[in-house]
C-alpha cells in the first residue's frame, strides 16, 4: 500500500491573467493530480491580493490554493510544470502532517 501525505499547493498568478486562463490552469492542475493518483482535491480561489513585495514588478497577484492526498513523486512534477508556466509568478508546496495522529486540544 502506498503511503499518501497531505499537501497544500499555493500558486499566484500573474494579475492580469483573464479569468478563462485562470479556470484553465485549475483544471490543468486537476487534471495532473488525478492522473498521477492524488485523492481528495480540493481547490479555492483566494482571489486578488496584494503582495508583501513586488515580483517581476507586480504588486498583486491571483492566489489559488489546492489541498490534496498524494505522494512525494507527484509533487515534484506538479511543480515542475508549475515551474515552465508563464502566468505562474510563485508557487509554495507544504506538507501536513497527518492529523489523525495528533492530539488536538
Amino acid at each position: 500500500m502506498i503511503c499518501l501525505n497531505n499537501y497544500e499547493t499555493i500558486y499566484i498568478l500573474k494579475p492580469d491573467v483573464t479569468d478563462n486562463i485562470n479556470l484553465s490552469l485549475v483544471k490543468h492542475y486537476k487534471t495532473l493530480l488525478k492522473q498521477k493518483g492524488a485523492i481528495n482535491i480540493i481547490i479555492q480561489h483566494r482571489g486578488r491580493r496584494h503582495l508583501s513585495y513586488n515580483i517581476f514588478h507586480y504588486y498583486d497577484g491571483i492566489y489559488v490554493q489546492m489541498n490534496y492526498q498524494a505522494n512525494g513523486n507527484l509533487v515534484k512534477s506538479l511543480e515542475k510544470s508549475m515551474r515552465f508556466n508563464e502566468n505562474i509568478v510563485r508557487y509554495l508546496t507544504v506538507k501536513h502532517d497527518n492529523l489523525h495522529s495528533m492530539n488536538i486540544y
